[in-house]
């Protein structure tokens, strides 16, 4: 049996669920790690990663460290943390990298590599862009290349309940592929590891498609969710607040079609998947109620720049921006 050297950066909900699953496959299938700082750290090295599931608690013993050197080379390194802390681990990814390693990105939003794999078929050719609100100098692009990425779509329910310990709500559905286009053996080898740690993971030849898919439901939900401390059920549940959000995606999905993204759905027809979730908050009202940076660059100043780069208005969906930007900068969320 093959070990497989892994290291997960970012032991937050989903980064400590996906460890938790690797960590309980048998004994030499993997030799698990994670890069963590602070508290986490430290409930790490007094009692191990904490999962809560629907078949009780469970503890996995891993090694942890604040500095890549300490961890060595890695032959999965899982990027789980939220995109406005993805600066400050693109050394410690870099440096916990080899040739054949292989890194997924496990995060919402539009990612530094999304410009690598689209599909053919666009009305503008995107070849080379770069980002400036997601990859400012395309750093993240140098010490992550995207050859080197395996692209992840979240589709699973989990918080922290403290440092170091998740707990799972629902979902265990992953789809991968490679970040510059189809889904070759690297995809494949990292989908046999994760399915033997009882994700339910799929693959795809775009995993843009994917991507986009989420964000345009994330685009709306997520702000205004952190805006008015509203969960899923009420925004939806006001008409008018409904209308809005129907507005911006609507903006976002001509965006989409412009890449050769279309999205076939309504949004209406989206509210009505989004209703069956309930009284759920979102992550980013979550991040605003625990003080934390807010996620607003990847899911909404990615989609701004590229309707910029388009030549296609989004006025709703920059109404939104402003909104949740200004109210995030006002309580040190988001850097002026």
């Amino acid at each position: 049996m093959t070990t497989t050297r892994v290291c997960v950066v970012g032991l937050g909900a989903i980064g400590g669920l996906l460890a938790a699953w690797l960590g309980r496959l048998p004994p030499g299938r993997v030799r698990l790690s994670a890069l963590v700082r602070g508290d986490t750290l430290a409930a790490v090295r007094e009692h191990g990663l904490r999962l809560d599931d629907a078949a009780g608690s469970h503890r996995v013993e891993l090694h942890a460290a604040d500095t890549a050197a300490v961890l060595g080379p890695q032959d999965l390194v899982i990027v789980a943390v939220k995109g406005p802390a993805l600066p400050a681990v693109a050394d410690a990814v870099a440096a916990l990298s080899h040739e054949g390693t292989t890194v997924l990105g496990a995060m919402n939003g539009v990612p530094w590599w999304f410009f690598d794999g689209l599909p053919a078929g666009a009305a503008t050719d995107t070849r080379g862009w770069l980002l400036d609100s997601v990859d400012p100098g395309g750093r993240l692009r140098q010490r992550m290349p995207p050859a080197r990425v395996v692209g992840g779509v979240v589709h699973m329910a989990a918080s922290t309940a403290g440092p170091a310990h998740v707990r799972h709500a629902m979902g265990r559905r992953l789809v991968i592929g490679d970040a510059t286009g189809g889904a070759g053996p690297r995809t494949a080898a990292l989908a046999a590891l994760l399915a033997e740690a009882g994700v339910e993971v799929e693959t795809s030849a775009c995993i843009q498609r994917e991507v986009w898919f989420k964000l345009w439901g994330n685009v709306t939900m997520n702000p205004v969710s952190a805006l008015t401390g509203a969960t899923l059920d009420q925004i939806l549940a006001d008409e008018l607040v409904r209308g809005f959000c129907s507005g911006v995606m609507s903006e976002a999905q001509a965006i989409g079609a412009a890449l050769g993204l279309p999205i076939e759905q309504s949004p209406e027809q989206r509210h009505a998947v989004t209703a069956k979730l309930g009284a759920v908050r979102t992550s980013m009202l979550q991040d605003l109620q625990a003080g934390r940076a807010l996620e607003i660059d990847a899911l909404l100043a990615s989609v701004h720049e590229i309707g910029v780069r388009l030549q296609q208005p989004t006025p709703m969906l920059d109404a939104l921006l402003g909104l949740v930007r200004l109210m995030a900068r006002e309580r040190g969320l988001y850097p002026r």
